[in-house]
């Protein structure tokens, strides 16, 4: 007993002090190119499969296969759906099925599903024909509804109780179970048609008298959710009702399956990762060490978009060449109007963006909230405007110049609040993302607008 103390005692003080990731990364190349197999096997051995995917996600390409034979089997399914969707596919296709399928014993259902949206299709059939009926038929039911809904989200490997049998016989079958699957706060209870009736707490089986049924003491006022709903719909539930698990229920009440916790907080972790990569134009499963070509291939695409809203914006310029040719300061003062319209409309085109997301921006509030802006983008551009046309009448000794910027100054922020709110309002009716476009579109709006109104008042007031 002593002995078992100690050693736990030393393996908590090891996880504690676990090196940084740069750390470890570097240590397990090191001994693998040093075939030293005890010392990675030591290195990874204390970690979970989280932080073991982002050991692997820190690794070249190259390098992945090898660190993965030294990961025990029965955490490779785990450590797959925690690494970026890329890498994850690319490690995953290079295994045989029979070895993969051996991998996806391991994981719920849910899971599987989850795994099989980043393989081949290819892959994904012979997988499937490896399976046995009943779990194929699992599988096949998740796979059923569209990505982004509470059905692909669902575990079934809920724990269903009857409402007329004793805590006692409910305790008794708990005891018989082999695995309980994680984050079972509560079991469902349902009828023999599997009408789903209610949820009763683990807390209350194990403190209720041994007599007293299940449907004495269970809650039928439980929040549900419905398979079609959204991601970001259950993810607000979860967060407004506090929620560790909810059932999943068809439109004639039939239970269908669970969502867990555990899924909502990878969902949010991933909706911010999106946020961050999809500003810059990236995927977000963009993989750091991916090889060249494929990685150039992805990139290239927005590239390319922006190389054409930049044509645009010079394009816009180059209508003005003459001004330009007799009045140098125009050059000079020329990106403060598109810079200062830029940032006005990102502003609020990132408040909408997320307004969107959220839920809070529909057809009744929208006109109130494009008055809002409108003022705010007037009220602002009238502010900024004084102090640029004061600043360049100074600079430039011409308070026409001055005036000519103001203008321009206050058009321009205008209609960046103007584009601001309606260009992700009119992407999201589109079908588009406005996360991943609005920028784009935004950013040429302005910079046209704000030359073209700036060198088109130069125009008609200074020459």
């Amino acid at each position: 007993m002593q002995a078992d103390l100690l050693t736990h005692q030393k393996r908590m003080a090891e996880i504690q002090q676990k090196p940084q990731l740069e750390e470890i990364v570097e240590a397990i190349t090191s001994a693998m190119a040093a075939h030293d197999r005890q010392r990675v096997e030591a290195l990874i051995e204390f970690h979970n499969p989280a932080e073991l995917a982002h050991i692997l996600d820190a690794l070249p390409a190259a390098e992945r296969p090898h660190l993965f034979a030294y990961i025990p089997q029965k955490l490779h399914g785990e450590v797959l759906l925690h690494m970026g969707d890329v890498a994850a596919a690319e490690l995953a296709s290079e295994m045989d099925s029979l070895t993969l399928h051996n991998v996806t014993l391991e994981m719920d259902t849910a899971d599987v599903a989850e795994l099989f949206e980043i393989l081949p299709d290819e892959k994904v059939s012979e997988l499937l024909s490896l399976m046995d009926t009943q779990r194929r038929e699992r599988v096949e039911k998740n796979l059923g509804y569209d990505e982004g809904t509470a059905g692909r989200l669902m575990h079934t490997d809920a724990i269903t109780v009857r409402a007329d049998v004793s805590l006692k016989t409910v305790r008794r079958f708990l005891r018989r179970l082999e695995n309980i699957p994680s984050d079972t706060n509560t079991l469902m209870v349902v009828d023999k048609n599997n009408h789903f009736k209610g949820v009763i707490s683990i807390l209350d089986v194990l403190r209720g008298f041994p007599h007293t049924t299940v449907g004495e003491v269970m809650h039928t006022e439980s929040v549900t959710l419905r398979p079609d709903m959204s991601e970001l719909e259950v993810a607000q539930i979860f967060q407004d009702h506090d929620l560790i698990s909810a059932p999943v229920l068809d439109e004639e009440g039939f239970f269908l399956g669970r969502v867990v916790v555990d899924d909502i907080v990878d969902l949010v972790r991933d909706q911010a990762e999106q946020a961050i990569f999809r500003s810059v134009g990236l995927d977000e499963e963009e993989d750091l060490f991916a090889p060249i070509i494929p990685s150039a291939k992805r990139r290239a695409i927005w590239l390319a978009v922006n190389l054409l809203t930049a044509f645009l914006a010079s394009w816009a310029i180059g209508l003005f060449e003459a001004t330009l040719d007799k009045i140098v300061a125009l050059a000079v003062l020329m990106p403060i109007v598109a810079s200062m319209g830029g940032i006005a409309g990102s502003q609020t085109l990132t408040l909408t963006i997320r307004g969107l997301a959220l839920g809070q921006v529909n057809r009744r509030n929208l006109s109130w909230l494009l008055k809002k802006e409108l003022g705010i983008g007037l009220l602002n551009g009238l502010a900024w405007a004084i102090v640029v046309a004061i600043v360049a009448a100074w600079w430039f000794k011409e308070m026409q110049l001055g005036l000519v910027i103001g203008l321009a100054l206050v058009i321009n922020m205008f209609v960046a609040a103007l584009c601001g709110l309606w260009i992700p309002v009119i992407l999201k009716r589109m079908g588009a993302d406005p996360a991943l476009s609005g920028a784009v579109v935004l950013t040429t709006v302005t910079d046209v607008v704000g030359f073209v109104s700036f060198l088109g008042l130069a125009s008609v007031v200074l020459l």
